[in-house]
């Protein structure tokens, strides 16, 4: 059954070592809004869960090995969020624990933006677009 909060497009669906602790961390540094949490059958590990950040949905889960899902580290990709603010955004972020890959500043196409990464490895790319 499809999940209700991803009903067209793209959703990241993130394996993060640590679901429940990723989900805790997203609340404090993108306001992110649980949504739904099913627990695996051990009740530790989450089997799949809904957040949202800025108005979509994100799906993450942890991973289960003993099912093939190896642990790995994210690569190669960020996620970006669209905002009308991207100094409070930037700030929350890094105040709960991101660290800065490229700093937040007005770029040459006029859009100010910056990336972070969280302590789970990935990307964040925040930007406010030009208000010219």
């Amino acid at each position: 059954m499809a999940d209700p909060a991803a009903i067209s497009g793209i959703t990241p669906y993130l394996s993060i070592n640590g679901a429940r602790d990723a989900i805790d961390f997203y609340k404090k540094a993108f306001d992110a809004v649980e949504r739904d949490v099913m627990l695996a059958d051990d009740k530790t590990r989450i089997m799949h869960a809904t957040i949202e950040i800025n108005g979509a949905p994100i799906f993450l889960c942890d991973f289960f090995p003993e099912f093939g899902s190896v642990v790995t580290q994210p690569q190669a990709f960020n996620l970006h969020i669209q905002v009308d603010d991207a100094q409070k955004w930037w700030d929350r972020a890094v105040a709960a624990g991101c660290t800065v890959s490229m700093k937040l500043e007005k770029q040459f196409w006029g859009d100010i933006y910056g990336q972070v990464k969280d302590p789970f490895g990935v990307s964040w790319a925040i930007d406010q677009a030009d208000s010219k």
